[in-house]
């Protein structure tokens, strides 16, 4: 049965009643305009507060979602709010950005700027592991999901990045479906794989607050493969079909390179190379009858633009680099300024030439 407490109720007398502080549901009783209060408080309508022996952190907006605070899959913001996973299983088109510079307060400005996702680079940015912890801060305070490119596809560096709670992980130079199977390893608990268990005080589980974590995890974490090699393009088909592999990224750059084309991404060849690993994954969801399969994730380039790549059937666009977005802003900004000084000066320099002229001529 609910305590009911007035909210004019002074801390210590509640402190001094110990039938108030037992693991019960307690409930606000609310104020009426003419309550008197020594709190600028007023509450339209009751709040119920739970104790810690049944309460599970959860955004607000969240709460008519949740059924019970027992409820074994998990509840947990970090891993609840706006799931990757579940909007691509929607048939949402989503749009993000590669993140190098491990500024959170850019990190901040990308989430509230309303980018879907966010893929914070270790693999070609400076950052490691200490550096992409705040950044994750920063996208969950701006409600943005967090996906980590770890620079190797290794058992260790999986584990310490599953460990910070990303929405999404991406590993790169995935050739093969052997390679394949064993990234989703990393990120399986045994025996279904062999990620290194710390589930109890990490911050993917909340540091433990989160009890339905090793229910939910799985389903929550979007399991990320690059294929980026001519070898790799081979066996798109094989490698989108293996279990545990949500999404195939493309890589364009590494492709040119792989094929010969470093200097011309845009190559005929690589773009035959790109559209047939493209049509590869896009089969093999056709091929699973909706029941498996890979979706297709992707970077634009100049000559491949975002709305193309979504045209294709991509259903993750990456439009740009944050340092990308940085740089042709600040060198447009530099180019103008020097022009319109130039301008001014030239136009400093004419009426300099017309002063001069009519001086002569008034002589």
């Amino acid at each position: 049965m609910a305590t009911a407490i007035s909210t004019t109720s002074s801390l210590s007398s509640i402190l001094r009643n110990h039938q108030l502080l037992t693991p019960s549901k307690f409930k606000f009783t609310p104020l009426t305009s003419s309550s008197p209060s020594p709190f600028p408080l007023h509450c339209p309508k009751s709040i119920s507060i739970f104790t810690r022996s049944n309460f599970s952190p959860i955004p607000k907006s969240l709460a008519d979602d949740i059924t019970s605070p027992s409820s074994p899959t998990s509840t947990y913001p970090l891993s609840s709010y706006k799931n990757l996973k579940s909007r691509l299983q929607n048939g949402e088109t989503l749009y993000g950005l590669f993140f190098l510079t491990f500024s959170p307060t850019v990190a901040e400005i990308a989430g509230l700027a309303g980018y879907d996702f966010v893929v914070v680079d270790m693999e070609h940015g400076h950052g490691g592991i200490s550096d992409a912890l705040p950044c994750l801060h920063a996208l969950a305070a701006a409600g943005t999901a967090a996906i980590l490119r770890v620079p190797e596809t290794s058992p260790a560096w999986a584990k310490k990045a599953l460990d910070l709670g990303p929405q999404g992980i991406m590993f790169p130079m995935i050739d093969s479906a052997k390679d394949a199977k064993e990234a989703v390893s990393y990120c399986r608990f045994p025996p279904a794989g062999i990620r290194g268990s710390a589930h109890p005080i990490v911050r993917a589980s909340g540091y433990g607050i989160d009890d339905g974590y090793l229910n939910s995890y799985l389903d929550e974490l979007l399991i990320m493969c690059q294929i980026e090699s001519e070898k790799g393009v081979k066996k798109a088909g094989e490698i989108a079909a293996v279990d545990g592999v949500d999404c195939i990224q493309m890589g364009p750059l590494d492709l040119s390179a792989s094929l010969g084309y470093l200097w011309d991404p845009g190559n005929k060849k690589v773009k035959e190379a790109l559209r047939a690993a493209e049509k590869a994954v896009l089969e093999s969801r056709k091929d699973s009858n909706g029941g498996g399969g890979a979706y297709l994730s992707g970077f634009a380039m100049p000559h491949d633009p975002p709305l193309d790549l979504a045209s294709r059937g991509y259903h993750m666009v990456s439009g740009a680099t944050d340092v990308g977005l940085f740089r042709s802003v600040v060198v447009e900004d530099v180019k103008r300024f020097k022009a319109s000084l130039m301008e001014e000066i030239s136009d400093d320099e004419r009426r300099d030439e017309n002063d001069c002229d009519e001086k002569y001529w008034s002589e």
